[in-house]
């Protein structure tokens, strides 16, 4: 998914070092999780100065790819801004789109349709450089919003897997208590209910106990 290309925008100005120290203080409020990583340190202040005026938490910056690499494990981002020019960049944007953060790229030579050859499904934003303020902003919106789909559907999944596999032990467990206790298929069901509320466990925490009794019975 590639966006914002091309635009025509009002160029990133300086921006004053304190200036800086005053916004990032003031944006740690906010919940959209942003890395920058770029060689230049006065791109990496301009780019800073705009996240943090448009209420973004710049949570860490590095000047190379394997510090990108190490921070971005550590911190978990919902957006890398990348500098096509970075040394090692491109392993940055493959570990990125292979944990399904989005990323904000900014161009320098490089076409789009390489790039979604490339990274087929990635959430990838382009901004070709120099840098424009509005294009930056739009790209980072529509990787947040795209990010943000994607982990609600990868949430949605895993608790429907969850939900899966528990039923998967119950069952399992209801049949034990049917064939060892002579329970009927309700009953078995009410006896790991009822021990799951009376000890404050999940139904799925009861029934694996279960089925671990009923095997260390089988050895002996």
């Amino acid at each position: 998914m590639l966006a914002g290309w091309p635009a025509q925008e009002v160029a990133i100005g300086v921006v004053r070092v304190e200036e800086i120290a005053v916004l990032r203080k003031e944006a740690s409020m906010y919940r959209a999780k942003v890395f920058l990583a770029a060689t230049e340190g006065e791109l990496r202040r301009r780019v800073e100065a705009v996240l943090l005026r448009e209420g973004y938490h710049l949570v860490g910056q590095a000047d190379s790819a394997a510090e990108a690499l190490r921070r971005i494990r550590a911190l978990s981002p919902e957006v890398v801004i990348l500098d096509e020019d970075l040394p090692g960049g491109w392993e940055v944007l493959r570990v990125a789109a292979g944990e399904h953060i989005g990323a904000v790229l900014l161009l320098g030579s490089s076409c789009p349709q390489e790039l979604e050859e490339r990274y087929p499904g990635a959430v990838i934003g382009l901004v070709p450089k120099p840098v424009r303020k509005v294009l930056l902003v739009s790209s980072l919106q529509t990787c947040l919003a795209a990010w943000r789909r994607v982990s609600a559907l990868e949430e949605e999944v895993n608790r429907l897997k969850e939900k899966l596999e528990t039923r998967k032990v119950v069952e399992r467990a209801k049949g034990i208590l049917m064939q060892t206790l002579g329970l009927s298929e309700q009953e078995a069901y009410r006896r790991i209910q009822k021990e799951s509320m009376d000890r404050c466990l999940p139904m799925r925490a009861i029934a694996e106990a279960i089925i671990l009794a009923n095997e260390l019975k089988g050895k002996k």
